[in-house]
């Protein structure tokens, strides 16, 4: 099919531009990109991913003052 496209410049710069690196012609190039939004376009939105914090707290005794005597208990003598 033929019809006429009027592209933004920067768009068209950049259609150039991966035409040149990659040896395609220019229409290859633009129907790969159309091909690559078209599809995208069409798969449901991702749910975004999220973390639920909870405390873990310390077991008695422990305290986060002293991080250096916490890894010692926490990690024995064979941390250093």
């Amino acid at each position: 099919m033929r019809t006429t496209l009027s592209l933004d410049d920067d768009v068209a710069r950049l259609l150039e531009k991966e035409s040149r690196r990659t040896g395609a012609s220019f229409k290859e190039v633009v129907n790969r990109f159309l091909r690559l939004g078209l599809v995208a376009a069409t798969r449901p939105p991702r749910k975004p991913f999220v973390v639920t914090p909870r405390k873990l707290g310390l077991p008695s005794g422990l305290s986060y003052d002293n991080v250096d005597q916490l890894l010692d208990e926490i990690e024995g003598p064979a941390r250093r």
